[in-house]
């Protein structure tokens, strides 16, 4: 799913790995065809409406448990919004519809009548994250569920708890759109280095001069709502 422009995460992970010098590979997993995930490094999955939901629902759940092992074995990956909700155990709609989830998350979401929008911003484990949100969906983690970060302007999750987004493992899931990671270089690069750690040993990234986007986050933390 991506109508949010969520295929810009992707673009933002090619190119900062090739300007560290990596070959990269960037495949598509399509509906109802077979995808050999044993030499995925990274995986990614975009935003959509409840109708793009219930079109990729079932194929998900068909290559669930494939998907947990790869979490489980440490293949670092980012669920943005719809793909968020569905790495829970369940998404119902906002006319009553229950979506089992895969389960990598302990959360669940229900849809609403009324529409989180605006810019928000959140602080985690990867500093200071921006971005903007555009959700029905009301997601409560569960007890143990350890959230991407706490909200300090907006909503995130939901519209009381103050949290945004679930983190697994190198796990992450989010309601930021924006995209996310131009906008959060930092995230990215930890999806990076957990990729190519895994696959080279690597404990370290080269450098980027991230000046502007440090900036462009800047301007859009203050921004209002």
């Amino acid at each position: 799913m991506n109508i949010y422009g969520d295929v810009g995460n992707v673009i933002t992970l090619r190119r900062r790995l090739e300007w560290r010098g990596f070959d990269v590979d960037v495949r598509a997993v399509d509906v109802g065809v077979p995808f050999d995930f044993s030499d995925v490094d990274i995986i990614f999955g975009g935003g959509g409406q409840d109708s793009g939901q219930r079109v990729i629902g079932e194929d998900l759940l068909a290559r669930g448990d494939e998907l947990c092992a790869l979490a489980a074995a440490g293949t670092p990956m980012l669920v943005v919004c719809g793909t968020y909700q569905l790495f829970g155990r369940s998404f119902t709609t906002v006319d009553g519809l229950e979506m089992p989830g895969i389960g990598i998350f302990d959360l669940q979401t229900v849809g609403s009548d009324v529409r989180t929008i605006g810019n928000i911003v959140v602080e985690s484990p990867f500093g200071r994250l921006v971005g903007f949100e555009n959700h029905s969906g009301q997601t409560i983690l569960g007890p143990g569920q350890e959230p991407l970060g706490s909200v300090t302007a907006g909503y995130g999750n939901n519209r009381e708890s103050r949290r945004e987004g679930a983190r697994t493992g190198d796990v992450i899931g989010t309601y930021l759109h924006g995209p996310v990671l131009p906008k959060n270089p930092r995230l990215a690069d930890h999806l990076i280095l957990a990729a190519v750690g895994r696959k080279f040993g690597t404990t370290e990234l080269e450098p980027i001069a991230d000046g502007l986007e440090r900036r462009a986050a800047d301007v859009a933390a203050l921004r209002p709502r």
